[in-house]
Order: C-alpha cells, then structure tokens, then sequence
C-alpha cells in the first residue's frame, strides 16, 4: 500500500492534472456547446484490491507495484471526471472492477468489509450514474462459480451480468463474454483466455440491435479474444458486421494498453488501458444527437500502444 508521503506526491500530481483538463475540457466543449450534445466517460480494470490481498502474487515487478495503487488512481480518475463541466452524465466500467476473489464462501463477503465493498465506495461518489460490465477477475471461474459471482454482483451492486441502457435516443450496452462454453469449466472447449456470449445473451443482443438505435457496445475481452461464432454461422462478429450502420464504437479492456483495431471487426473498435496503470487511462466522449455523430474528445492524448495517456494540457 502507499504511505502517507507517496500518496500526498501522486494526490497532488492527480490535482495539477485535474486542473489542466478541466480548463482544455471547457474549452473544447463550450466552444462548440449545443443542447443536442451530452458526454458520458468510460473506465476500465480499476483491479481495486483490500486488507486480505496477498501482496506480490501477481506476475513480475510492474504487476506488482501497479496492484497497490488501484485505489488512489481510480479516485484520482473519479475525482477528475466528476470536476468536468459541462458535466459527465453517464459512466461505464468495462470490467475487472475488482482483483480476484479472497474467499470460496458467499457469506464472507456479508461478514467482512473487502475488496466488493472498497470499489463500491468510490464509484459510489461518481456524480453520474455508473454502470458495471464484467471482466475475468470479476470471475474465477477456474474456482467460483459463476452463479456465485452474479449473486454478488446483484446483491452488492444491483448489477446484472450483462444489460443495456437507453439514454437520450442511444443506446449503450454491456456485453459479458464470461457465459459462454469456453468460459464453463465443464465444457469440452473450456478456455478461460477465449471469451464467449452464450446462446441467450446473443439472442438478447440481437434483439437489442433490431431497435435500430445508434449504439454503443462495451465488452471485456478485446474482439480478438473472443469467439467469432458460437453456432455454426451465428456470433458476435456477424452480429456486429450485420448492424455496423447501428454500432457506433466498441471498447474492450482487459490487454490494459490503448489500442486501434479500426474497422477490422466492423463496427471501430478501441482497447482501453486501465486506471490500475495510470489515472490518466479513461475515455471522455461527447455525442451530438442532432448528427448522429461522437468524439473521443481526448484521443489525441492518448499514448497508443502503451498503459498511459497525458493529461489535459492548455
């Protein structure tokens, strides 16, 4: 964990930052100011971590000093979104909102304060609604069941394992590639590294994309580690190159570096890096429903390739 001195010194690193963007935010979007625009921001693999942590279980050096500071780098990115005006009015976390289960038992997570609690608290202080996608160590599925962590993820949260949210004549959603075959430990194909939807979740997405609306699409694994189809012709990717007139954008998390998968799946597709790097790696978005258009407004500062991107800067 930090001590006092090292998180005073990123604090007020977070706090120089925070001021800079908020003055190029207001500049940017007042200059072009309209009721017909809104601005929501995107999060991922905050990774945030509690007192049962086993320190130095990680893989290398860089994996282990990164897990310790979760909790300042995603307070430093809620407190920097929440200062924005014109004002953040939607934000989705794109899974591994905490690291890893600390106990097998569902009643230990009713009889101690742990890492479910500790995320809840800070995203609990977001001036926007947050909505919650899963990643994989939001499972375990090696281990827990996967009934286990939805009955967390709904008593604790309120949260369903994938869902869809219909705001201001678009439509956002969130896709789980943990239900699937490839993701069930019984399963022939078993392989926790390739995600999968399942037949009812793409069912459900179908369904969804049939409405039309310009959509948003967030998932955990990257297009490129999930399962093209799943029956025979029917898939996530046909679904998405059917409807890429209606998709707007997908984002992914996970690799925990920004990447540019441009139109190789349909529909423009962007990696995110993850606040568990840098309190810097989130994404400010900016819809004109008048249009039908959006901008990634901080895309020019994003460092493509790496963990990281440079804040705002007049």
């Amino acid at each position: 964990m930090l001590n006092r001195r090292q998180f005073g010194n990123l604090a007020a690193s977070a706090s120089l930052g925070s001021l800079l963007t908020q003055k190029l935010w207001a500049e940017q979007a007042r200059a072009t100011a309209s009721p017909d625009k809104f601005y929501f921001a995107l999060v991922a693999d905050s990774h945030i971590i509690d007192d049962f942590y086993v320190k130095g279980s990680e893989n290398g050096v860089e994996d282990n000093e990164s897990i310790l500071v979760t909790t300042p780098r995603l307070i430093n990115a809620r407190d920097l979104i929440n200062s924005l005006s014109p004002a953040i009015e939607q934000v989705f976390l794109i899974g591994d909102y905490f690291h890893n289960y600390p106990s097998l038992d569902y009643d230990f997570y009713f009889k101690n304060t742990t890492r479910l609690d500790h995320a809840k608290t800070i995203t609990d202080k977001f001036k926007a609604p947050v909505h919650l996608g899963f990643g994989n160590h939001d499972y375990d599925v090696k281990r827990v069941p996967r009934e286990m962590s939805h009955r967390l993820f709904k008593a604790k949260y309120n949260a369903e394992p994938y869902s869809a949210l219909d705001y201001k004549g678009y439509k956002f959603i969130h896709l789980n590639n943990f239900l699937g075959s490839t993701q069930d430990n019984k399963a022939a194909d078993f392989n926790p590294n390739i995600g999968s939807l399942g037949e009812a979740q793409l069912n459900w997405f179908q369904a969804q994309l049939e409405e039309r609306k310009p959509t948003f699409v967030f998932i955990h694994y990257p297009l490129i580690q999930d399962q093209a189809t799943e029956f025979k012709d029917y898939g996530l990717q046909p679904l998405l190159r059917k409807h890429a007139d209606t998709i707007q954008l997908v984002v992914s998390g996970h690799m925990h570096k920004w990447i540019d998968f441009a139109h190789t799946y349909g529909p423009q597709h962007y990696v995110m890096a993850a606040t568990r790097y840098d309190p810097n790696a989130y994404m400010l978005m900016e819809v004109d429903t008048r249009r039908n258009t959006w901008r990634f407004m901080n895309a020019g500062l994003v460092e493509w390739a790496t963990h990281y991107s440079k804040p705002f800067r007049a």
